[in-house]
């Protein structure tokens, strides 16, 4: 094949990829719109029961805390639609990130759709793959930094955040499966597995920080979720001193760790 023909070849695949990037992005935020209930379907605060929402178990966020996924959403359509240009098409970060991209945004859609149809194992399952796949994202985008304050904010800021939320969801979204399958919300055990979970969930918080080499987006983003259990279970319903507690500190632990890591390598 020629040289000619292998820059076709390229461009044509470049295409593919951009399209493919900007035409998930969309599904995503076109399914988390319908998901949400505001036109169809089921708020996702009444899904089997309401298990999914924020009086249903010790570890779900504050329904305040849900407000990042606006964030969220605004920047990977700005992501979309910035990689869409055609001076990017041939950019080695997204040429090595875009397709994990698009399988980043059909798992969300994947996730709310599996929720909305009150499929809560299938929707842990969804999480556990998405946060799999965004830590992959992540760790390309380190291999090559961002040479600009937009790639920095708004591609690797964006995703950054969008891991740190989908591992608190997947928190919460655990704990929901749990109940469907009978395990108690409240009492004693509840408490101490609430507790088991946030210590993990500080851990993960380390383990981000040191394996994406002091990243704050991912923090941020779990330390969000973290604080807004912390504040639901001090102040609504179900009440746990000890869970706001671990909470709390949870989201501080995932906070400096960041920071101390990114201090270290400066």
């Amino acid at each position: 094949m020629t040289a000619t023909a292998n820059t076709h070849t390229s461009r044509q695949r470049d295409i593919v990829r951009q399209l493919s990037v900007l035409v998930s992005v969309v599904i995503a935020v076109v399914v988390s719109f319908l998901g949400s209930g505001a036109v169809v379907g089921t708020p996702v605060s009444e899904v089997a029961n309401g298990v999914l929402d924020s009086d249903a178990t010790l570890v779900a966020p504050g329904g305040a805390a849900f407000i990042i996924w606006g964030v969220i959403y605004t920047g990977l359509l700005l992501l979309g639609i910035n990689q869409l240009m055609p001076w990017r098409a041939q950019d080695s970060r997204q040429r090595r990130s875009g397709w994990l991209i698009v399988a980043s945004a059909l798992l969300n859609a994947a996730w709310i759709a599996a929720v909305q149809l009150a499929w809560l194992v299938a929707s842990v399952l969804l999480l556990v793959a998405l946060v799999a796949v965004l830590v992959l994202i992540l760790a390309r985008l380190n291999e090559q930094p961002a040479t600009t304050r937009y790639e920095r904010v708004v591609i690797d800021g964006t995703l950054g955040l969008y891991l740190g939320w989908a591992c608190i969801a997947t928190v919460a979204n655990s704990a929901a499966a749990g109940i469907s399958v009978g395990i108690d919300a409240l009492g004693t055990l509840a408490t101490s597995l609430a507790v088991v979970v946030l210590v993990v969930a500080a851990v993960v918080g380390i383990v981000l920080a040191i394996g994406l080499k002091g990243r704050i987006a991912p923090a941020i983003g779990l330390a969000w979720g973290l604080a807004w259990v912390a504040v639901e279970r001090a102040t609504g319903i179900p009440g746990s001193t000890v869970v706001a507690v671990f909470a709390g500190l949870a989201a501080v632990v995932t906070v400096v760790a960041a920071v101390t890591v990114r201090a270290r390598r400066s």
